[in-house]
């Protein structure tokens, strides 16, 4: 398409060549200016609003709005030489302010509300052009659907607001990092060959030995960086990220008083914003030099590539830093699950090895010893000898044994070592990704926050109307008070109670369900369905658990989400923490709880024979299985681990999705079906405008901390849990990295130097996982009972006769009424065993507590604060021997702060120099003047200057502000030409 002839007089940076990545959809018509940002919103009916002088204007022509860098001109006629600016009279009336959205003849009436919402937009992108951006809208005219407004900023916008952002840019400076010598030097050398297959192929790697200084952008520096060319000086995912803070900013005061996209996003005047991709991530052909995106998706975004390190450095390119930061924790949290395998299977290992050896496993399947047990249910259950049971023994030394212990205090210290090395991690990219020093970015208050304010504002108006108190009470009200938010803490309180009531009842209700089920499957006539009474309700109820759990899991996302909005948070920054800590204390809640009731409550309180505990109609609490609870708390945490890591990745992540988008494009097939077809292929924002939207890096981290629960807080009972969740994780990045590549419109590269609050709850779950491990291994498992019996009541200092040692007798004649059973088959029984530390029926202390109980409860504890004080002072040591901050990175902050002052030295000297010559010039020429008359000087431009080729630096302040090299002359003497010795005193004293 032609552009006007005075469409050439637009500032554009280097217009008469084609930028890299000019490619088709990536540029505005002209193909060169970029896509920085696009503005969608929905066409409802076709129609324009015009400002009364615009109306004769009848020819179709794509609306391109400059930038406002020129001086308005009173005549009216000449604003369509503009390329559509906004001219002086109009821009004070935005309902003037002319916008070319149709064509003449098809002006119908459109409704009051989309009306409103146009003069919104109206208003909204006339500020826009005021700030610098250049606007292009669609030139095909569209009924109904989706309207695209496309947004550039100029290279003075760009170089304007990377300034405010403090933006760190490269300097044409650049240093070699030292390199270690001798041995270490040696492994490090053989270690990087070793790593060479697995690294992905990314270019521009070859610079890791030379890093290039940084610093914040500043216009008057334009010389110290290094500028080859201002299209690709700043790239798209910083150009993206400028718009984006002005749109952040801009102020819609006339039409509907609120500040920034989010809250025109919120209120329907847009219906999404989002700057491009790179082009398709597909590589079609061959082509000499692939994008961005092209090369994620080959080296990082596909499940073949599951083996090859992650190119971080281009993810924080692409996306910025903060998915940068949670790729990279992920990544640092994988590799370290590998050395927790390693042990795990090795633990494992060592119980399948020991497990024929193992006495208490023997004597528990001896049928020769013929231990006769009291019934599991009363009336319909008999007796039954203990060997019937020898596999769930067998099964439970698997996992409980004496390496469990050592494995419990590895993973503890384990999770102290990864914080540790994800501090350094972390330190380590802050300093290669220039993040050291950077101040965090101003936010401005949510859309739910300024229309809560607003509301406020207008009811003190209309008191003080009533009132007639204007003069007195005239102060503006800033911000909401805690009694404004007081209704929505009581409904959070409140609310947050009745989910952890909700999550309560149903681990009760799956309870009921095992005792009633095991009451019933025990009255079964059939020998075969008595036998599985156990296997069969452990694993049905941990199925109904995980369903129960998947279930509450999506209502307390969207529970969460809606309390925190009840509170009204001001900031972004602080609605994400309020509601990350209530997900994550719902979650948590929701995922633990089945665990932590097989881990300590079940079986405590179920009685003994002759004194059961009963609920609902003479139901029998349930008990532990002869092995002990520690087996079924294996069972419960692995299939709830492995269930939720599956659906939630396989459905939830994957199919969802998928589904969404097939929902989606039916849709708009049915609608595309009255249109006229489209023979041109779609633009990168109709491809970018069908994809998912980006909703944050929440849930993904929430997903990552609940395993890392499974892995840390009950480990001791299942050592396999770092294995599983280290091949979930193998498959969850490259799921992730294709959904943000593929299925995401690119998120905005925001700013971050951390992880934020998920780093605390890390560190939270680390120490409160070294106290869970402590009372699994010293409660739930038999590892002090049989500490105890080995070292204090055996003959022979061997676990032979532990389990007679560990059931106590029962006299069958003390059975209450009815509940003994009623046709048994094992003969004539007068004593039964039941699992417990109890006196015999012929002591005068009969089915009291016994000497060795409180023995076993004493060594119980101690172990638990022995254990607990050990892995802390351990914690605290590797804590302490590893440095937050590596020492190499220590020595290149200096090493860089040293360099950037050597170059403003320079800097300062030349600019005296220069002033040195130009007093000498002056001298010459007018011999006993001291002052330099104006416009007399060299023109310091070119790189000095942020205006563009062709703009003279005079005018009324129409243009761009000017920034020379010289910022300050104040400091040098006027008089004469300072000596040598002074130069080098002056510089001393130059700030930096």
């Amino acid at each position: 398409m032609q552009l006007p002839p005075t469409e050439d007089k637009i500032p554009v940076a280097d217009s008469a060549s084609n930028p890299p990545g000019g490619d088709e959809g990536l540029c505005f018509s002209d193909g060169q200016r970029k896509v920085d940002y696009v503005l969608v919103f929905h066409q409802r009916r076709h129609g324009s609003v015009r400002s009364p002088t615009s109306t004769s204007m009848s020819h179709d022509r794509l609306s391109i709005v400059s930038n406002g860098n020129f001086p308005p001109a009173a005549d009216p006629d000449a604003a369509p030489e503009r390329g559509g600016g906004v001219p002086a009279g109009e821009a004070a009336n935005v309902g003037e302010v002319f916008m070319e959205l149709g064509v003449e003849g098809l002006n119908e009436p459109t409704e009051p509300a989309d009306h409103e919402m146009h003069l919104v937009r109206q208003e909204f992108e006339a500020s826009l052009v005021e700030a610098g951006l250049e606007i292009e809208r669609d030139k095909e005219f569209k009924t109904h659907g989706p309207s695209f407004t496309r947004l550039h900023a100029p290279w003075p916008v760009l170089c304007r607001e990377a300034e405010f952002l403090k933006i760190k840019v490269p300097t044409k400076t650049s240093y070699e990092l030292k390199e270690e010598k001798g041995f270490g030097s040696s492994m490090l050398k053989v270690w990087k060959k070793l790593k060479q297959p697995f690294q992905p192929k990314v270019p521009h790697q070859e610079h890791e030995r030379n890093k290039v200084l940084s610093h914040c952008f500043s216009r008057d520096k334009l010389h110290l960086y290094n500028i080859t060319s201002k299209d690709t000086f700043f790239d798209n995912a910083t150009r993206g990220r400028i718009v984006y803070e002005i749109l952040r900013r801009t102020v819609c005061a006339r039409t509907c008083q609120t500040i920034g996209i989010s809250t025109l996003i919120a209120k329907g005047v847009y219906d999404a914003a989002f700057p491009l991709h790179d082009g398709d991530y597909k590589v079609i052909g061959h082509i000499e030099e692939k994008s961005d995106r092209q090369v994620l998706h080959e080296e990082w975004a596909r499940y073949s590539a599951f083996y090859k390190y992650q190119p971080i450095d281009l993810v924080r390119k692409y996306f910025g830093e903060k998915i940068g930061l949670y790729f990279a924790w992920l990544g640092v949290y994988t590799q370290l699950l590998i050395p927790a395998s390693i042990v795990g299977i090795i633990v494992f290992g060592y119980g399948v090895a020991t497990v024929d050896t193992n006495i208490p496993s023997q004597e528990m399947c001896d049928e020769s010893l013929n231990f006769t047990m009291c019934p599991l249910c009363d009336g319909a259950c008999d007796f039954w000898h203990l060997s019937t049971a020898c596999g769930t023994a067998r099964a439970s030394h698997l996992f409980d044994n004496p390496a469990t212990v050592f494995f419990a205090i590895f993973m503890s210290l384990w999770a102290v070592l990864f914080l540790e090395h994800w501090k350094r991690r972390q330190i380590s990219l802050s300093f290669s990704w220039d993040l050291t020093g950077i101040e965090d970015d101003e936010e401005h208050p949510r859309p739910r926050y300024e229309t809560i304010l607003l509301q406020k504002r207008q009811r003190k108006q209309k008191q003080k109307q009533k009132k007639k108190k204007k003069k007195k009470n005239e102060a503006v009200i800033e911000k909401l008070t805690w009694k404004d938010r007081l209704p929505g803490y009581f409904i959070n309180v409140s609310s947050i109670l009745f989910m952890f009531g909700l999550t309560f009842s149903a681990v009760f209700g799956v309870i009921i369900y095992r005792i009633t089920v095991s009451a019933l499957m025990a009255m079964s006539p059939d020998p075969e369905t008595k036998s599985n009474v156990r296997v069969t309700v452990t694993a049905t109820a941990v199925i109904i658990n995980l369903v129960v759990i998947l279930i509450l899991d999506e209502i307390y996302g969207a529970v969460a989400l809606w309390l925190t909005e009840l509170e009204i948070p001001k900031t972004e920054t602080n609605f994400e923490e309020r509601l990350i800590l209530k997900a994550f204390l719902l979650k948590f809640m929701n995922a633990y709880a089945p665990i932590f009731y097989v881990a300590f409550f079940k079986g405590r309180f179920a009685g003994r024979p002759g004194n059961y505990v009963y609920v609902f109609n003479g139901y029998r609490m349930e008990e532990c299985a002869p092995g002990g609870c520690l087996i079924e708390l294996c069972i419960q945490l692995s299939i709830i681990m492995l269930g939720k890591q599956l659906i939630q990745n396989n459905i939830f992540e994957i199919g969802i999705p998928k589904l969404k988008k097939l929902v989606r494009a039916i849709k708009d097939k049915g609608s595309a079906q009255t249109e006229v077809e489209d023979e041109s292929p779609p633009k990168q924002w109709n491809l970018d405008y069908d994809l998912a939207p980006f909703e944050g890096l929440t849930p993904e981290y929430m997903e990552m901390i609940i395993q890392f629960g499974f892995v840390s807080l009950f480990v001791a009972s299942f050592p396999l849990a770092p294995l599983f969740a280290l091949l979930n994780n193998v498959i969850e990045i490259r799921l992730d990295a294709k959904k943000f590549v593929t299925e995401l419109r690119r998120p905005v590269a925001v700013r971050a130097k951390d992880i934020g609050i998920w780093y605390n709850i890390l560190s939270g779950m680390g120490k409160f996982s070294v106290i869970i491990n402590a009372f699994v291994i010293s409660f739930t498992s038999d590892f002090i009972p049989r500490l105890v019996y080995q070292y204090m009541f055996s003959q022979t200092g061997t676990m032979h006769g532990f389990i007679d040692h560990t059931l106590s007798y029962f006299n069958v004649s003390n059975f209450k009424p009815g509940t003994a059973p009623h046709n048994s088959q094992l003969g004539d029984i007068t004593f039964c065993r039941y699992k417990d530390y109890r006196e015999p029926p012929w002591s005068s202390d009969a089915y009291t507590f016994s000497k060795q109980y409180w023995c076993v409860l004493a060594a119980r504890l101690a172990f638990v604060i022995l254990f607990q004080n050990l892995v802390m002072s351990l914690s605290l040591v590797v804590a302490w021997v590893i440095p937050d901050v590596p020492k190499t990175i220590v020595e290149q902050l200096k090493r860089e702060k040293k360099l950037l002052v050597d170059l403003f030295l320079k800097e300062e000297k030349e600019k005296f120099q220069l002033i040195q010559s130009l007093f000498t010039k002056d001298a010459t020429k007018q011999p006993g003047s001291h002052a330099i008359r104006p416009r007399q000087g060299p023109q310091l431009s070119g790189r000095y200057s942020t205006l563009p080729p062709g703009t003279t630096q005079g005018g009324d302040g129409g243009g761009p502000r000017v920034r020379c090299r010289a910022a300050s002359f104040s400091q040098f003497s006027r008089k004469f030409p300072p000596s040598p010795g002074s130069e080098n005193k002056n510089s001393k004293h130059t700030a930096v």
